[in-house]
Order: structure tokens, then C-alpha cells, then sequence
């Protein structure tokens, strides 16, 4: 039988098909709830779209496109004012402003598309290539000339299906790995992960537990951080900008958005000190994953009261209470996420420029726009 596979492209949740759900069960990043967050609230140089891959008639796969304007930033982040920085600036403003992702950029792991068992994986994905190609071709008609494509956020299996004549042309990159946490199917309380520690480990984690005795945490509800949100946005900025790189910030509305339509799916931790907010973090329930999202923090009480590692304590303990598997603690700060046990799992993506002279040199120019980071694993464990 002679099959044939073609795309849709949506702007809006409301246009999706009726069984999109259906297809959204590998991430909750990739359902209708998740993407209207996306819609009522993605940052200001961002815009959305939502692809449906079908098999003659029937819906088979689906994925999510952001296309993201870095002339629209301020600050790519200025933790390091150096030279190397200055010509990645330059690099991005003059030939990679425009960026279309097939994927999430506010997300680790692989939240790109989710394809139906039963349908040829490959042809599917040739499918959502043109969808890219499609997307390129009505952004240019908008004055919007796309730079770069990216797909991103690949496993070494997932990787295998890029295997095809579409993606030769692509430069296959890896980035800074995704740290993942598996919590040990024995443990039933935050003791027993304490009791596995070594003792050099566990030391750690009870100094930073005394440092942090007269900070109060407190799971906050939709209308706490309605209260907050001046607070709880000059916090997230403060972490965001002093990031080595960014290609985004959210909008202030954010965290309220996610809350009303997640509800206790998302989970909102405020840190305070004499009623006063001092940091916050949030995590997602993702089936049996807890994937951890944005949080900030007043820099000069994080480092006296050791705040950060406690949040990733804090974080562990919940999610072994509550029985989950695994804890995606995602990129950034990979040294201490691994001094509490998460493990770093390497990630791939394709990257294309549009102009193919500089594609060609794309294995050296990809050194100046993801830069190296430099560090040591450990492993906190007996």
C-alpha cells in the first residue's frame, strides 16, 4: 500500500487536531496544556508553532518549532566580558539572529516531536524537515530571513533516525550534557539517599543544611505568587542574565500562566528569610519524571546560606517521597549537580546556516556560538 506523509503547521493551540493528546505521551511537554503556556506566555523574542505529521489522513506525529529573534536581546549574558564573547556576539547579530528550533529552547532532553510506533520513523521525519523548510519559507515572507535551523536534543539512540539524505547537510553537534538524577528504587526516604552518600558528601549536605536553619521554605499557590511576582521575576533576571548564555528571557506573567493551567502538576518552592523572598525554584511532574524548570535567587544570601545546593536537596527529597524515578536537573552548573549524584547524559542535535560558505565552516564556527564548558565530575555515592 502505497503510503504518504505530509505536515500541517498551526499557530494557535485552538487549531490542533482533535487526537494531538493522543500522540502527547512520551513528555507533557508536548500537550495541549503545555503548549497554550507556551502560547499565552513564551518570552517576547519568541514566536511558536505547532506541527502535525499525518500518514495519509491520520494524525502520526507531532512536534513543536520556536523561532527566536536574539536581536530582539539585550544581553546573550554577562557573566563573561572577554574577547571570545564579544566575536560571539558579533557572530550571532550578523549571522545567526534568526534561529527556527525544532524543539524547546526552554527545555532539556527530547521535547522536539513524538512519532506514533506503528508509523516509518524516517519518512515521518523527512516529513517534519519540509515542515522546517515550509516554516524558513513563511517567516521570509514576513521579512523574517531564518539564519539558522536547529533540531536538538538527542539521546546516542535517538540520534539514529537522522540517518537520512535530508540531514546531510547539517552539522551534527553536541552540547553541554543533560544531568540526570535516577533515583534508587530502595530508597523511600530522603535518609536513605543521605545513608548512601560518602562521608565527604554527607558532610556537605550537613553544612549546608545548618547554613540554610533560619531560611524558610514554602510551597507557594497561584495567588502567593501573583503576590510575589515583582520579586519572583527580579530574581529569575538576576540568575538569567548572569547565565555565560542566553537566548531568551521569560516575561514577568510566566510562572502565573503555568500555574493556573498545570495546577499541581507545577509545583512552586519560595525560599524566604523574616517574610522576605529570597529565592524560589519550580519543578514540573512529568509522568515519572520531575523535570526541574526556572529559579532565582539573591546572589549574596545564596552563597552565605549555601541556597542553591539546598534546593537541589530539597528537590531530591521531594521526589523520592513522591515515588519518582528520575529527576531532570538539566544543563548549567553541571559540578554541583553532580556532587548531589546526577549523572551527565550526552546530547546531540543538527544545526544548519542558510547560507551554505558559512554552513561549510559551521564545525568552527559552532566552537564560538556554544562554548566548551570545562569541568569535573564527581561522585558523591559510597
Amino acid at each position: 500500500m502505497n503510503t504518504s506523509y505530509s505536515f500541517k503547521i498551526y499557530n494557535s493551540t485552538a487549531q490542533l487536531p482533535k487526537k494531538w493528546n493522543d500522540l502527547a505521551v512520551s513528555t507533557i511537554f508536548l500537550s495541549k496544556k503545555y503548549l497554550e503556556v507556551l502560547e499565552k506566555s513564551s518570552p517576547e523574542n519568541m514566536i511558536c508553532n505547532f506541527i502535525g505529521i499525518f500518514e495519509n489522513s491520520d494524525l502520526v506525529g507531532i512536534a513543536v518549532s520556536q523561532f527566536l529573534d536574539l536581536n530582539k536581546l539585550e544581553s546573550f549574558g554577562e557573566r563573561d566580558k572577554c574577547i571570545k564573547t564579544a566575536i560571539r556576539n558579533f557572530a550571532f547579530r550578523n549571522f545567526g539572529s534568526h534561529v527556527l528550533l525544532i524543539g524547546n529552547n526552554m527545555l532539556t532532553g527530547q521535547n522536539s516531536f513524538y512519532f506514533s510506533h506503528s508509523t516509518d520513523k524516517k519518512k515521518a521525519l523527512q516529513a517534519l524537515k519540509s515542515a522546517s523548510i515550509a516554516l524558513k519559507k513563511k517567516f521570509k515572507t514576513q521579512g523574517r530571513k531564518i539564519h539558522i535551523t536547529s533540531f536538538k536534543d538527542f539521546n546516542t539512540d535517538e540520534i539514529q533516525i537522522f540517518d537520512i539524505p535530508e540531514f546531510k547537510n547539517d552539522y551534527q553537534f553536541s552540547t553541554q550534557p543533560n544531568m540526570v538524577f535516577t533515583i534508587d528504587e530502595n530508597w523511600k526516604s530522603e535518609q536513605d539517599y543521605i545513608d548512601s552518600l560518602s562521608k565527604k558528601y554527607r558532610d556537605q549536605y550537613k553544612r549546608a543544611r545548618k547554613k540554610a536553619n533560619e531560611v524558610e521554605k514554602r510551597k507557594m499557590h497561584l495567588e502567593d505568587i501573583i503576590v510575589f511576582e515583582d520579586t519572583i521575576y527580579d530574581l529569575y533576571f538576576h540568575v538569567a542574565k548572569n547565565a555565560p548564555f542566553n537566548t531568551f528571557f521569560l516575561p514577568k506573567n510566566h510562572f502565573r500562566i503555568f500555574k493556573e493551567i498545570f495546577k499541581e502538576k507545577f509545583l512552586f518552592y519560595g525560599y524566604f528569610i523574616d517574610g522576605k523572598l529570597i529565592g524560589f525554584n519550580t519543578l514540573i511532574k512529568n509522568g515519572e519524571v520531575m523535570d526541574t524548570y526556572f529559579l532565582g535567587y539573591d546572589e549574596s544570601i545564596q552563597r552565605e546560606k549555601m541556597l542553591y545546593l539546598n534546593m537541589l536537596y530539597d528537590m531530591i527529597a521531594y521526589s523520592i517521597n513522591k515515588g519518582f524515578k528520575e529527576i531532570v536537573f538539566a544543563r548549567t552548573a553541571l559540578e554541583i549537580k553532580s556532587s548531589v549524584g546526577a549523572k551527565p547524559l550526552k546530547m546531540y542535535g543538527f544545526i544548519e546556516h542558510s547560507n551554505s560558505i558559512v554552513n561549510s565552516y559551521m564545525p568552527k564556527i559552532f566552537k564560538y556560538l556554544e562554548p566548551e564548558t570545562i569541568w569535573q565530575e564527581r561522585n558523591p555515592f559510597k
